[in-house]
């Protein structure tokens, strides 16, 4: 039998980590990006470029994912987007995170490398 959580067991939750961050965003962003690709397996599918600000503090970030590559490759793939794009990131979880809105430039390095991009998002 599942045990019942109570207002009060709600209540006292922890819900941020030195960590991890607000753990309660956390069960929220893996439902936002869907499935986890594996990382050594292919992504099928399109490459998706979207641009995000949820969660963030209202710093936009442009994100790149289902890209199915590996961890390796997406981490050197993310180190030149970051260049060419002359700003931060990070690769982590099959997703590449770039700081600010670079949707144009990702599109044309993504294409230019041979992958089916396209925007998504609004």
């Amino acid at each position: 039998m599942p045990k019942r959580i109570s207002r009060s067991d709600e209540a006292s939750a922890v819900v941020w980590s030195s960590d991890d961050g607000d753990r309660r965003k956390a069960g929220r962003d893996r439902r936002d990006r869907g499935p986890a690709q594996p990382s050594g397996g292919a992504g099928g599918g399109r490459v998706k470029v979207r641009r995000e600000t949820s969660g963030r503090r209202g710093k936009t970030v442009t994100t790149v994912s289902n890209v199915g590559l590996g961890d390796d490759a997406l981490r050197e793939l993310a180190g030149r987007l970051k260049k060419r794009c002359g700003v931060g990131g990070s690769a982590k979880d099959g997703v590449i995170e770039l700081q600010g809105d670079h949707r144009e430039t990702v599109m044309e390095v993504l294409r230019a490398e041979g992958l089916d991009a396209v925007l998504a998002g609004g």
